[in-house]
């Protein structure tokens, strides 16, 4: 059996552990989540280094996405150089390729998007291929990098403006501490409602949840909402939220979905614990498994 552990910069409150069978090999998948604790994440990968066959690194991106290029994120860099023997993913080769193909097949699939939908992602530069397939399928954007992960009052409606102010600021934004532009453990569990105009004014909302939950009001009826990670306690807030559906990019795994970083490293075991693959190769391991977004109306 292959051992895959998510160790996350996120709540503990959302560990969870799950067996699963795919091609005929056994999985056994962990999310430790360690509270906003940098320190602890090291020392965490450091004790299972060489014992795991793959860890995926949660609640933090390695990288900052400014359409055409990528920024290092530092303190990513500083921690996940901590795995010397078994490989380390944060998720974003499948934030380009499983989330392309999830909106894809609601596009083919769906009545989604039959008609012109209005959208706010809460960060392009977090999940690039999410923003490009909704821009192919015809919605009109609501770009809210500034909004959400700066705090400026500035919504952006195309990639092409985010491009140019990205060129400028990612490099900046990539210095900074994480826990400066992203909500990290006790954060992930506080409503703060942020420019909320943005999310009445759009039929759906997508991009990563703890973004979603930190900042969104307290009711959002009939509202569309497509993103990755969510327990089975984000999914009654939900509900009480009056969402009208949840769309989830990743599978349900006994009771609640991973995150895309521990998914990914699960595809890197798959194909034999290679660091990095090609984007064709995760197309082809997508449609040998034919993952399906998950799709939950109230």
């Amino acid at each position: 059996m292959k051992h895959i552990v998510g160790i996350s910069l996120g709540s503990s409150s959302r560990n969870h552990t799950a067996t699963i069978e795919l091609i005929g090999e056994q999985y056994r998948i962990e999310r430790i989540g360690t509270d906003g604790n940098m320190q602890q994440m090291v020392k965490m990968i450091e004790e299972l280094d060489g014992k795991v066959d793959a860890f995926g690194l949660g609640g933090m991106d390695l990288y900052i996405y400014a359409v055409d290029r990528r920024y290092e994120i530092r303190d990513a860099r500083r921690i996940s150089r901590a795995a010397r023997k078994s490989p380390i993913v944060d998720g974003s080769g499948l934030k380009n390729t499983l989330e392309r193909r999830c909106l894809e097949q609601l596009a083919g699939e769906t009545d989604l998007f039959k008609e012109s939908r209005k959208v706010l992602l809460m960060s392009a530069m977090d999940r690039l291929g999410m923003a490009q397939a909704l821009e192919k399928v015809g919605c009109k954007m609501t770009y809210g990098d500034l909004l959400y992960v700066l705090g400026l009052p500035l919504p952006l409606s195309s990639l092409k403006s985010l491009a140019v102010i990205a060129r400028f600021l990612a490099p900046l934004v990539g210095q900074l501490p994480f826990t400066m532009i992203y909500p990290t453990g006790e954060k992930q569990t506080i409503n703060k409602p942020r420019y909320t105009r943005y999310f009445y004014e759009n039929d759906i909302i997508a991009g990563d949840f703890h973004f979603i939950h930190r900042y969104m009001p307290e009711e959002l009826e009939g509202k569309v909402i497509i993103t990755n990670t969510v327990t089975k306690d984000n999914i009654e807030h939900l509900r009480k939220c009056k969402i009208k559906t949840l769309i989830t990019t990743t599978p349900e795994m006994e009771g609640r979905s991973f995150g895309t970083n521990v998914l990914e490293a699960l595809l890197v075991c798959m194909a034999d614990g290679k660091q990095e693959l090609t984007e064709d190769q995760y197309y082809y391991l997508l449609e040998k498994l034919d993952l399906k977004p998950r799709i939950v109306n109230f």
